[in-house]
């Protein structure tokens, strides 16, 4: 049986055409060759420089990080303040005043107090710090209501992160200005 024919095979090529190719003009690299050109050295020569330039280099990425986080940039926060709700919720504690964020002064002047040699002075110091710490647990549990009840409100009971109550409560109880990431609204500036 013949084989019916192709049209490939119908088709005359002329080889003996005038037409000139032009290469790359030098020969391919062997594979040595390459190789070789791709070798560097995993340690520098000088290793003080080395270390020296690799220290700058990570405080540079450290130092960035820093100021992202301080800003509030989701892209170096921590897992735990990533994510619209726990921006809501500091936000929300920054907004408002907390018994809490004063703790750290009160307690420093309960440390002086207890210095004096009058027992009166001591006991009452040690009195108003037990009180103060009650009542910011109180301002804490509170806070813990207010903010679970607002996020379902805003994102949907269903949805709200486990553990917002511990996290507003962990913000409230610090001093503003040492909060990280920093506070992104003023006092009375609610979110919405």
């Amino acid at each position: 049986m013949a084989k019916p024919a192709r049209s490939e095979d119908n088709v005359d090529f002329d080889l003996n055409t005038d037409s000139t190719t032009s290469g790359k003009g030098r020969p391919t690299p062997t594979r040595k060759e390459r190789e070789a050109a791709n070798l560097r050295p995993l340690v520098s020569n000088d290793r003080r420089a080395a270390t020296r330039e690799s220290r700058q280099k990570m405080a540079e990425v450290r130092e960035k990080a820093r100021i992202g986080m301080a800003a509030g940039d989701e892209k170096y926060l921590p897992i735990r303040d990533k994510g619209p709700q726990r921006r809501w919720i500091r936000d929300y504690v920054d907004a408002r005043f907390s018994v809490g964020e004063v703790l750290i002064p009160v307690m420093f002047i309960v440390i002086i107090l207890t210095f004096i040699s009058d027992q009166v002075f001591q006991l009452i110091g040690i009195a108003g710090l037990w009180l103060f710490f009650l009542a910011a647990v109180i301002d804490s549990i509170i806070l813990g209501i207010i903010v679970t009840r607002r996020l379902g409100a805003k994102f949907g009971a269903e949805k709200v992160q486990s553990g917002t109550r511990w996290y507003a409560a962990m913000r409230a109880m610090q001093l503003r200005v040492m909060r990280l990431p920093k506070p992104q609204v003023k006092r009375g500036q609610y979110p919405v």
